[in-house]
């Protein structure tokens, strides 16, 4: 006999049904077990405590990075340091939009292991999302017995009014009781010096009792930084040797006096100079000469 909809075992049967698909929401699955060896980079997933592999990071390369000499040697002897377990500073990239800072960080991460001698670990890049911040004592906790040794990296870090997710970053940065972790370096990009908007600051010393008091706090953020690296947005000649080098390294056969007023009304169009700019001309070229940047 066929059961109908109002059958006690099968409306019984959907209830169980729902329940299960409530809990397996509910509850989440169970992750593999953490190994570092699959990959050189990850990104930490704070809600699962989970570091996800990345098999193929997206990065430039670090011979298309014009304009930004000083600050890239900066960086790369910071990291080179510290990937040979000597002390190395926590480091913060601010400035102009655009110009690379990024892509400083990746390309710097994959010039130093190329350049580890056989057998050594390579250098481990873990990308933490700035609303993850206040879990990164948890990432620090399941690294710090690991032989490895970690870049941790936030991409455009920055806190706005009533957030207080950076007192977990500054207690990261100093360790707290059981001190930071040697085998992890903090490296941070932001379009802010001191990681909050000016407004924010100058509204904060106008309405305290102590002015210089209510600020400090926060502003002292940016001070467990070791390294304050600028990048300021490129003058002309800068944008066009960025176009230039991405116009030989991808073959694309023109020359830079064939495309310059070109790029240079690109540019204008977009109402600024820069890395980012530089590329979405090119990437813009290139479909014009029908061609693809592989």
């Amino acid at each position: 006999m066929a059961k109908t909809p109002s059958d006690p075992i099968s409306l019984l049967n959907d209830k169980l049904d729902k329940l299960n698909s409530l809990l397996e929401r509910a509850v989440p699955a169970a992750q593999p077990a953490l190994d570092l060896d699959v990959a050189d980079a990850f990104v930490w997933n704070a809600s699962s405590q989970y570091l996800q592999p990345v098999p193929k990071v997206n990065r430039v390369e670090m011979v298309l990075l014009k304009g930004i000499d000083t600050v890239r040697d900066i960086l790369i002897e910071n990291t080179r340091r510290f990937a040979q377990g000597h002390s190395a500073n926590n480091a913060l990239l601010w400035g102009a939009r655009g110009m690379g800072k990024s892509s400083l960080v990746k390309a710097a991460h994959a010039t130093i292991n190329s350049d580890l001698p056989t057998g050594s670990h390579p250098l481990k890049l873990i990308e933490i999302h700035r609303e993850d911040i206040d879990s990164l004592p948890d990432l620090l906790g399941l690294i710090r017995d690991s032989d490895y040794r970690f870049i941790l990296f936030c991409d455009d870090l920055s806190f706005d009014q009533d957030d207080t997710s950076y007192k977990a970053l500054k207690a990261a940065l100093d360790g707290g009781v059981e001190g930071r972790p040697e085998n992890a370096i903090f490296y941070a990009t932001s379009n802010r010096r001191h990681l909050m908007p000016r407004d924010m600051i100058e509204n904060e010393r106008s309405t305290a009792i102590s002015p210089s008091e209510a600020v400090e706090e926060k502003v002292s953020l940016s001070d467990r930084f070791g390294l304050w690296l600028g990048f300021h947005k490129c003058n002309q000649d800068d944008y066009l040797a960025m176009v230039a080098g991405y116009v030989d390294h991808f073959n694309l056969g023109v020359e830079l006096e064939e495309i310059r007023g070109d790029a240079l009304e690109w540019s204008t169009t977009r109402g600024s100079r820069s890395g980012r700019v530089a590329w979405q001309y090119v990437v813009d070229l290139a479909g014009r000469l029908g061609k693809s940047l592989n």
